[in-house]
Formats: structure tokens, sequence, C-alpha cells
């Protein structure tokens, strides 16, 4: 499968004039003697929302104003333009930084006061985040980034900061994929993978990478180390979207993963202002399954008991309304009613490659999938 590689890039100049924007807009309000402000999308469960024809988690329309003349709040509404401006000096000078580099770059003392601009990372993280929803801008458009978490592999052939990559040979380590992985750094070039298999563990994924299961069945085989980190998520979202790949994801039988399975599909609550640029509402969850053990005959001294912690994540899962179909319902039910949960390593029982030569092939051919 050749890639277009016309398809338009989001130009940098686009995120440049949005920070200028708000800039201007509290400017434009000092000079009239008014109370400088700027509106923030409030990111809080009471502003989210489930689109159910989108089939995605949204943020919903309530703003919250913060002001520069207000005590409560004239900290943060610097700590929103000190970010804003460092942002824009590393877009205009074409740089990338780290999210903990940019606290670095931005932490100071204010003045011969003992105040600083901030006390700790967390600070500017969420900051960073009020900012992105602001302008509509992801992380990775303010030229930010994370450590990178996960690794890719498969007949794949990409352009990586002007490199380019064989994901066939990638040895066993894969191609690690990095936190900021937009057009303009990371570009397609050629595809011969007919699905993404997107599996939660580096250690079940380095199974499947050493038994070769992606050559064998020709895909792009990722995991993001538990949670997905945005990148990869982004990059599942690009793949999907651009390649027009199905994607399925292998997760824990556990409330935890489905829970990451319900983020790659639909968003998730903390970053619900990015779900229309992240979410793959064509996601299928691959399994485990609560109904495995059986199906798959594994033995008893597989299963752990489900604790406490566990059965409430579950019942707050089973009322989420994108979990709400008759097949998600069974499902959620027979591991509650069961009282077990089961890793992904749990198959290794059957044998230690059983999950690349019965499970997955069984699996993927069948259609035994949820969606």
């Amino acid at each position: 499968m050749q890639v277009n590689k016309k398809e338009e890039r989001r130009d940098p100049k686009i995120t440049t004039i949005k920070l200028k924007k708000a800039a201007e807009n509290v400017v434009e309000e000092a000079h009239k003697h008014k109370n400088p402000y700027i509106d923030i999308p409030v990111r809080s469960l009471s502003n989210v929302h489930f689109n159910e024809q989108q089939s995605i988690i949204e943020l919903g329309k309530e703003l919250q104003r913060r002001y520069f003349f207000n005590v409560a709040q004239a900290k943060k509404f610097l700590q929103t333009f000190l970010i804003a401006s460092a942002c824009k000096t590393l877009i205009d000078s074409g740089k990338t930084t780290s999210i903990r580099d940019l606290y670095y770059m931005t932490k100071h003392t204010i003045g011969d006061s003992n105040e600083n601009t901030f006390d700790d990372q967390m600070d500017s993280d969420l900051i960073i985040e009020d900012l992105e929803v602001t302008i509509d801008a992801l992380r990775e458009e303010l030229n930010l980034f994370a450590s990178n978490r996960g690794a890719l592999v498969g007949p794949l052939k990409l352009i990586d900061s002007g490199d380019k990559i064989d994901c066939s040979k990638m040895g066993s380590g894969g191609w690690s994929v990095p936190s900021i992985v937009e057009k303009n750094l990371v570009e397609f070039e050629s595809c011969e993978a007919k699905f993404i298999l997107m599996v939660e563990k580096d250690a079940v994924w380095r199974r499947l990478n050493e038994d070769k299961f992606w050559k064998k069945h020709k895909c792009i085989l990722i995991h993001g180390q538990g949670m997905a980190p945005r990148g990869v998520r982004r990059l599942l979202f690009r793949l999907v979207n651009e390649l027009k790949l199905p994607l399925y994801v292998f997760v824990d039988n556990d409330p935890w993963g489905f829970y990451i399975y319900s983020v790659i599909k639909q968003g998730s609550i903390n970053l619900a202002y990015e779900s229309q640029r992240m979410a793959v509402p064509s996601a299928k969850f691959l399994g485990l399954s609560s109904f495995d053990k059986d199906i798959y005959k594994l033995p008893d001294n597989v299963t752990i008991k489900l604790n406490e912690q566990d059965k409430s994540r579950a019942k707050q899962i089973i009322q989420y309304p994108w979990f709400k179909s008759k097949e998600w319902q069974k499902e959620l039910s027979h591991m509650l009613k069961q009282g077990v949960k089961l890793e992904l390593e749990a198959l290794s029982a059957k044998g230690i490659s059983f999950v690349t030569d019965t499970y997955l092939p069984d699996k993927i051919n069948n259609k035994k999938w949820l969606d």
C-alpha cells in the first residue's frame, strides 16, 4: 500500500498565530483599561460528555475565565503566558524540548520576592494542558515532547526527522516511538501491513516479535508499556486514518486492561479535548476475555482473584455509556461473577508460543473480538 505524500501537513505557523492571538487579546484589554483575561475550557468530568454518533469522549463548552487582576488567579495567568511565550520561541527556532526542560526554562524567582513562577513540574504540566485546550493545539504542536515509551515493528517504511526507517529491520527492540509523531517529523513512506496489533505489555510484544508474528501475518506490532502514552495513541490514530488499517487491541482481562482499550477507542476523560485527534472508534478488543479460560482450556492456577479495588473499578466501567452494549455488559458481568482476572502471560501456560501460533490467529481469523 502506497501512502499519499501530498496529504496536507499541520503548519507550525498556525500554532504560532494562535499563540500570538491569545497575547494580543490580553494587550487589547489592557489598552482599554480593562482587566485582562483568558478563557480556558474546563477540563473536568462535569464538562465531559460521550458523543454517541462519533463514539468518542468530548469536552463540553464550559469555560473558566482567568483574570490578571485577581489575587487567586494572577499567578496562573502569569504562568499561562510564560509557557505560551516559551513555546512560541521553540516553534520560531524550529527546536523541540521536553516538558521537564520547559519547567526549568520557565522557573525563576519573581523580582525581589520569595515567590517562584513554578514550584513543581506538576504545575507547569497542568498549564501546558490548559494552553493546549485553549488554543486547540496538541502538546506536540507546541514542540514539546515526553520520554519515549513504546515500540513498533512491522512492514512499514517511514521517515523520522529526515532519516528513512525500515520497521521490518529493527531487531528485537523495534523502532522506539517518539513522543512527537506529527507529519512534519514522522512521514509514512510505504506500508504492506494488513492490520495493527496494539499490545499492552512489552514482554508479550517481545514474544510476538521474537516469533515473527508480524511477519507471518503482515501486521504492525506496537506496544505502549501499559497505558499507551500520547505519542503511541497519536501514531495509532494516524496509522488507522491515513493508511486505512484495522486496529486490534490486546490487553489483560481486568478493569485496567479494559480501560486501556477504552482510552484508545473512545479517548480519555482527562484528555477529552484531544479525542478528535487521538481516539480510534473503529478499534476492536481482541482479548483477553473473561470467557477465554474455558474456551482455550487454561489451567485454574493462572487466574488471579479480583481485589476490592478491581471490583470497584469494574463496577464503574460497567456504567460507562461506551460499555453499554450487550456484549460488553456480558463480558464485564461474567468477570465480576467469576471473581477473577487473567493477565496476558496466562496464555503461556499452554505453551510459550501459544499466543503466537494459536490464540491470536484464531481470534483474528474468526473475528472473535468485541467492538
